[in-house]
């Protein structure tokens, strides 16, 4: 199937085409259709999918004949909800690549800036708005919002705003809408509270999905090194040097940690820079511009920050702290190997993150390459990190591990063995 299949208009087809697409992919191929036939949709879809343009390219293609001339005054048509501000400056940036040959007008508004700009333009008119719930009911309280014309709204990544804690603003702002609205809601999974949402504001919706978030991108090489905590940010330094790492996006748990990482990189040299949400809007889009540049090699994130990042060819990511929710894992991982690139997803495992890898790679259904030769491997001491037959245990099994502490029946020291067994246990990490 060709874009031109679809039934778009001649100037979208050309802003598409721009962009360097022909074909859509299987979320756009169900997606698409369905929202040209004023559907309500569901999409569940995991992140580097198109998952943007799936809900963007119809939505334009149905309000360019409505909002007619650049000149005639502006209402808000469309109403796009964001749990992030950069995945709202992403989404705004895509609705602008793929309209720029109609006069449809776009607006993005977060909090964290200066409000006087944003309600400028509101005052001018937009035709399409793109919002984080919280700046969105501010503005609208203040009498600056208004969408009683409103025909399509979109709840982007309601699974990361229902993590975040924003459904109840989301409910908020449902009830603000026409009931004749055409609702689209995605999502990269879909817990219960997200499929009520869903039952409750949208009318015999179509669900469509695509890629379940269980599936890791085939063109992602994972790797896993087994490395105590202390270590990290030295294999982190060793990695990027002897294996010349550039453009790396890497995550870790906290903002602290974020903040940690850049400074143990730049003492040693490295350009490096943090994003997270203690950071000024400013200051994050400054860092994140100087990464796609390449100004900058190294940028360490924290989940939540990094849901809006979009580099096509991004080529590493690195988990310096595994998450604790497996579908994190995917999210993270699939910042690479987008667009039909190859990727390398390099994992950093303590010993205390060994039940967050269970978890993944019970997600994922793949057990992930362990790297074994490398400077900090699970412990320094003599005998930590190998078994009686001088092997290197399976350290994701507990199991296994303990046979082999076990002696051999009809030893005729099996009772001292075992003991010493029994003490070598105690002093393992399991």
């Amino acid at each position: 199937m060709k874009f031109s299949d679809l039934n778009l208009h001649r100037t979208i087809l050309q802003a598409i085409s721009d962009e360097g697409y022909e074909s859509p992919t299987p979320i756009q191929q169900q997606a698409i259709p369905a929202i040209l036939d004023e559907k309500d949709l569901v999409g569940t879809a995991q992140t580097g999918t198109g998952k943007t343009a799936a809900f963007a390219i119809p939505m334009i293609n149905m309000l360019h004949p409505i909002v007619g001339s650049a000149k005639k005054r502006k209402s808000i048509r469309a109403l796009v909800i964001t749990p992030t501000r950069e995945l709202a400056l992403q989404v705004g940036e895509s609705f602008d690549n793929y309209g720029k040959y109609t006069n449809i007008r776009q607006l993005t508004v977060f909090g964290g800036v200066n409000q006087a700009p944003q309600v400028d333009q509101l005052k001018k008119g937009v035709d399409i708005l793109i919002a984080t719930p919280g700046r969105l009911l501010d503005l609208h309280k203040q009498g600056f919002i208004n969408l009683d014309h409103l025909h399509f709204l979109v709840l982007d990544e309601a699974d990361l705003m229902l993590d975040m804690g924003f459904i109840n603003d989301v409910k908020k702002i449902i009830k603000l809408t026409p009931d004749n609205r055409q609702t689209l809601l995605f999502s990269a999974t879909m817990p219960l509270p997200i499929r009520e949402l869903a039952d409750t504001f949208l009318t015999d919706p179509k669900y469509v999905s695509v890629a379940p978030i269980s599936s890791t991108a085939e063109l992602v090489k994972q790797q896993l090194y087994l490395v105590d905590k202390a270590d990290k940010r030295k294999l982190l330094y060793h990695l990027i040097r002897n294996e010349n790492l550039k453009n790396v996006l890497v995550f870790t748990r906290t903002k602290h940690g974020a903040d940690n990482v850049v400074k143990a990189l730049k003492k040693n040299g490295i350009e490096a820079g943090a994003i997270h949400g203690d950071k000024s809007q400013s200051a994050r889009q400054r860092m994140l511009e100087g990464f796609k540049n390449k100004e900058i090699s190294v940028l360490v994130a924290t989940d939540i920050a990094a849901r809006g990042i979009d580099i096509e060819s991004l080529p590493f990511v690195i988990n310096f702290d595994l998450p604790n929710i497996p579908e994190t894992y995917v999210h993270r991982i699939g910042r690479t190997g987008r667009a039909g690139n190859s990727g390398l997803a390099i994992s950093f495992c303590g010993r205390d993150e060994l039940p967050y890898l269970k978890d993944i790679e019970k997600l994922i259904r793949l057990k992930i390459k362990v790297i074994d030769e490398h400077p900090y491997p699970y412990g320094n001491q003599e005998g930590e990190s190998k078994n009686e037959e001088g092997q290197k245990p399976d350290l994701r099994n507990k199991k296994n591990n303990a046979r082999s502490g076990k002696s051999k029946p009809g030893s005729n020291n099996s009772k001292s063995r075992k003991s010493e067994a029994s003490k070598k246990k105690k002093r393992r990490w399991y």
